[in-house]
Formats: structure tokens, sequence, C-alpha cells
């Protein structure tokens, strides 16, 4: 299995960086990689690749670092060895900025130990590190490369960036409040800041989930088995819950780190420093875990959640990241009396012109695939539905985005499987950390149905039902597959309450969690009994959003039905028919907005209106959302 390179040394020069330790474990690396290519190559390439092996094995710091501090050779024939070695370095150089996986790492003890440093500094700090590292690398590259009359012509230096995959300011991992059964995993470095390179495409093992992450009736951590050493771990905020993520550094499994990275907030180090207790433990790419330990489990003495995702191929995707972390906080909100909700949520903010008249001023996303729902008490002492996030990234399928905006994201990205075409995802910021942790009143609440056609000149929204009649979609969370799980592209499947992670109940009405299937109804009964005294008083919406998004691909619906309802092929259906949704949602949003102005009284300047829309993978959320900001042009690109 390839190898990752950690570089803690301090170079400011090329001769430090040549004779470093880090360049030397990157040279081996490099090495053993080109070989064991060239060894599988081709019979009738076999006495080229030969010769090649020999010189790559001949090839050593010695005489790398004697290029750069002895005189340009003069005799053409120890020139053209000079030009050979620094011909491999430049592929070293490529593959390091193309292949490898790379992580520069500074301890930052003093963020906890001492007033002298803060997360805002450190963060500094380690973008600062990465970008003098990446100009020592291209400035050791550009000194041999003119050393041996390589360098001629045009300088290219646009778009050569050689700065680490991740780097990474740690604190000790003593400074988490672990269980003594836990010890070990105090021994990995805890990284409280980091510097993430974006535009990058990883390819992974898998590029779609098969196996469900359930419940298990035993710990899956075995902590005489873990060697701190082969590990990273990330403190992560997801929604009120503290979760330390912990990730092998073995190739396929590592490159889960800037995906995290990129998807969810850092925990505060205030919460570190104060000595609470992680809510969850998530373990990813164990070598020693076995095929039924993946999954999670309630350690009812250390009051902990511990979730485990064994070292195999078929789990080396980034959804066994992001789907279990979720889990585990689901399971955490479930237990603690709110509602998950497998949702897009925007914070749309609706201001009135002169004549009072509505408009959508801003649209804020506060939930990109995850949120959960809890019932506070406002001033007039009567309960409301608040909504609160989990992620500020969206781990976005390109399928169905506009050209528009796949040029938004660049810069911001970090992908996954490009090269797969279908189900290609990259993971893009799209809200802060503030707004997923403040608590919006729900103003509307829809189920998105992805399949069934409505005819053209006809609202998709549908809130003219009773509150039980729309919480049966919830509960049936009907969807057609796009072909990103185990479900077949095209095939309808249900899921309870669109799979709030857990599953809780199957397709064939098998309750799969019986505990917290009981504690889910418990939440739901509060929950729909406050939603119909909200819709009572006309403060809350509830029904069902039609998408369409995949009605192209419904074998249920035929080509005379499509055509009925007003799309000229099924190809059309998945970029036209999330357009029609999202301005019912604008005129919707407006109405709502008027409406909560006139119980304010009629003289504020603006209202929060938030909606939510309920759906399982590919149901539309986030590409009615973008549909809706390219109608509104909220953004100029």
């Amino acid at each position: 299995m390839e190898q990752i390179l950690e570089i803690r040394d301090g170079c400011s020069t090329p001769a430090q960086l040549l004779k470093s330790l880090a360049f030397a474990k990157y040279l081996n690396i490099y090495k053993m990689e080109f070989i064991r290519e060239l060894q599988g190559r081709d019979e009738r390439q076999r006495s080229e690749a030969q010769q090649k092996i020999g010189f790559i094995e001949h090839v050593g710091i010695t005489e790398i670092v004697a290029l750069l501090d002895e005189p340009a050779p003069t005799d053409s024939e120890q020139l053209e060895k000079a030009r050979a070695l620094v011909r491999f370095l430049d592929g070293a150089y490529h593959h390091f900025r193309s292949t490898a996986y790379s992580r520069l790492v500074r301890l930052q003890n003093a963020v906890v130990s001492s007033g002298s440093e803060t997360p805002d500094t450190v963060k500094d700090k380690v973008t600062e590190k990465s970008q003098a590292l990446s100009d020592l690398i291209l400035e050791t590259r550009r000194q041999l490369m003119q050393k041996v009359g390589l360098e001629v012509g045009v300088r290219r230096t646009w778009g050569m960036d050689a700065t680490p995959n991740v780097t990474a300011g740690e604190i000790s991992g003593h400074y988490l409040n672990l269980p003594a059964d836990y010890t070990s995993l105090a021994h990995v470095p805890l990284t409280i800041a980091a510097d993430i390179k974006t535009g990058v495409d990883y390819s992974t093992p898998s590029n779609k989930r098969a196996n469900p992450f359930y419940e298990l009736d035993y710990n899956p951590f075995n902590e005489s088995n873990f060697v701190a050493k082969e590990w990273v771990s990330v403190p992560l905020q997801v929604g009120r819950s503290l979760i330390v993520a912990y990730i092998n550094k073995s190739r396929g499994s590592i490159e889960m780190e800037p995906g995290l990275l990129n998807l969810f907030p850092f925990a505060s180090i205030d919460e570190i420093k104060s000595n609470r207790r992680p809510d969850g433990i998530f373990i990813f790419g164990d070598p020693n875990a076995g095929d039924n330990d993946l999954g999670y489990f309630w350690d009812e003495k250390n009051q902990m959640l511990i979730g485990m995702v064994p070292d195999r191929d078929e789990l080396k995707y980034f959804g066994y990241s992001k789907k279990p972390i979720l889990t585990l906080h689901n399971v955490l909100a479930i237990r603690n009396g709110e509602m998950p909700l497998h949702c897009g949520c925007t914070r749309n903010v609706v201001r009135f012109d002169g004549e009072g008249e509505p408009y959508i001023a801003e649209m804020v996303v506060k939930a990109d695939d995850m949120g959960r729902v809890a019932l506070e008490k406002g001033d007039d002492n009567l309960a409301r539905l608040m909504f609160f996030g989990t992620e500020t990234g969206a781990f976005a399928c390109l399928d169905g985005f506009s050209e528009h905006a796949k040029t938004k994201m660049i810069g911001q990205e970090v992908g996954y499987n490009k090269e797969t075409g279908s189900n290609a995802r990259q993971i893009v910021p799209v809200t802060d950390e503030a707004e997923v942790a403040q608590g919006h009143v729900l103003d509307a609440l829809l189920y998105m149905n992805n399949f069934a056609l409505i005819e053209e000149g006809e609202c998709t929204v549908d809130t003219n039902m009773s509150v039980e009649t729309a919480i049966e979609h919830f509960r049936l969370g009907e969807r057609v597959a796009a072909g990103s799980t185990k479900t077949h592209r095209g095939a309808k499947e249900s899921s309870y309450w669109a799979n709030p992670f857990p599953l809780l109940v199957d397709n064939d009405g098998t309750v799969l969690h019986p505990d917290l299937y009981e504690k889910y109804k418990e939440n739901e009964g509060q929950f729909i009994g406050e939603m119909k005294a909200l819709a009572d008083r006309g403060e809350m919406r509830v029904g069902v959003a039609h998408s369409q998004l995949m009605a192209g691909v419904y074998s249920g619906n035929s080509d005379e039905d499509l055509t009925r309802c007003g799309y000229g092929d099924r190809d059309d259906v998945e970029q036209v028919a999330p357009v029609r949704l999202g301005q019912d949602l604008i005129h919707l949003i407006k109405q709502c907005g008027r409406e909560k102005r006139d119980r304010l009284g009629g003289n504020v300047e603006e209202v929060n209106i938030t909606i939510a829309l309920v759906g399982d993978s590919r149901t539309g959320k986030s590409e009615t959302a973008e549909k809706m900001e390219g109608i509104l042009s909220l953004s100029l690109i």
C-alpha cells in the first residue's frame, strides 16, 4: 500500500530541504512506487523497465545534494547523467503535487497551555508554513534545473503549487478528556487548525455506499491493537456534539481527512480546554477491525458513542465517513429528545419595498444535507420548532448541477472519483459555523418527492393538506434513486423519514433499532403536536415539494407523461424541473414573509423565513437551492 509523507522538519533553504529527513522519506516512497510500477510492465518493455529500475535503485541523497552544492558539470557525459537525475527528481516533484499524499505538521500546544496563541493565530501560521514549503520546493526545483541547463526559455510558475495536501497545527492528544478505557487514543496528536489543498480530486477504491451503518451490541474498538502513530485525529463540532474522528494514515483511508476538514467545523478549543468529554468517537480504516465491526456502539459506562469503519476497500469512500459521523450526531440528537432531519435548509431574509411588497434579499444555507429540530419556548411562552444545522460544507453530486454552479466551486473544492463519471462528488463550503450553530424558527417543512410529474402550470408545492396527511409522506419517504447507493438507478424505494441515519424502519416495515425507534416515535409525537398547533395558528406550512429531479429516469413515467408535463425529453427533466420548484418556493417564501410581518405588527423591515426540504440523496435539495439562487441572481460570476 502506498505510504503518506508527514513533514515535521523546519527548512528554509534548498540545501536544508534536500538534507531533511522528510525528503529522504519521500525519495524512498517515490522510488518504491516507481519500481513497483515498472515491475508490472508488459514483457515487451521488460528490458527498458529493468534499465530504469537499475538507475532508480542507485539514486541517493548524497548524489542529489552534490548536484546543488558543486559546480555544474562541464563534461558532456557527466552533464547527461546529472540531467537524467534532475529529470527523475522533476518526476518526483510532479508526483508529490498530484499523486502523493503529504501532511505538514506543526505542534501548537501553546494554544492550550498559554494565552500567547489562539486558533486564529495558529491558522495563520499553518497557512504561512504551507506556502513557505511550496515556495521552497519550487525554488529547489528551479535551482536544480538551472544547474544542469534544463530551465531555458519561458519560466512556467503559475499553477505549479506544491503545498501539502494538509498542513496541520496539532496539540497533544492528552488535552482531550478521554475515559480510561480509551487511553491509547490520547497518544494521537489532535489537529486543531488546518490548511488544505483544494482543486484536488482523490480516487478512492469505492464510489458508492452499499453497506448499512447500524447499531452493534458490542464495542468494536480494541485498545490493545491500536497503534497511535498510524492515526491522525480531528475534533469536529457536529451540531451540538463533539465528535472526534480518528483516520488511519494508510492510502485509501487518509484521503478522507481533507474532505472532513472541508465539510465540518473544528470543535472549539475552549471546549477542549474545558475538559469536556467527547460525545462520540469515530474510527475510520481500522486494520484490526473485522467485517462485522462496521457500525456504532453506545458505551453506557462512559456515555459515549463509538463508530467504526474497518479497513476494507469497499468501505473506502467518503460517504462512509460523512454518513457514519452524521449517524452519531443523529443518535445523540434522538436520545436528547430532538428530531434529526435529512434535509436541505435555507434561511431566507425577506425585506419589503416602499409599497410593502416582499422581496428575498438573501438566501443563507443552514443545512445542505442534515440538521436537527429542537422545541424551544419563545417570549410568549409558546413552543416553536428551532432548526440547527450540522455541516458547513456540501458533499455535492455533480450530475445535477449546471456548469455555472460547478464554476463557483472552483478553488474551494475537494473532489472524489471524478473519473468515474456517475456519482462524481465534490465537497465545497456552503455556509459558516455561526449559521449552523444558531437556531432559527422553522417556517415550512416540506417532503421532497423527486419522481412524481407535475403538469406545466400547476404548482409544485402542496401545503393544502393536514399535518397528519403530510406526515405520512415523511414516514413513507419515497424517492427514486440515482444509483449512489445499493439501490439501482431509476428504482423507487422507501425510507422512514427519508432515512435519518441510521435507517429506523426497513422497506418491509421491520423496525431495525427498536430502542432508538421508540425514542424517535416519542419525539415525533411531541413535534407533530406542536406542528399542528403552529399550522392552526398560521405560523407554519407542512406539505410536499415536487422537485421531479429523477422523474426522467423513473420507469413509472412514460414518454407521453413527460411530454404532457412540458418536457422535451428525459434528459431535460433534471435541469428544468428544479427551476420550476425553485420558482414556486420563491413565491411561498414571499407569501410566508408577508404573513409573518403581519403577525409581528406590520412594521418590521425584514423577517427570516426558514424552509427545510426533507429527502434522501438526489431528491433535489441542493439542486433546487442552486436554481433558486440563479433565479434571484443573488451572486455574480
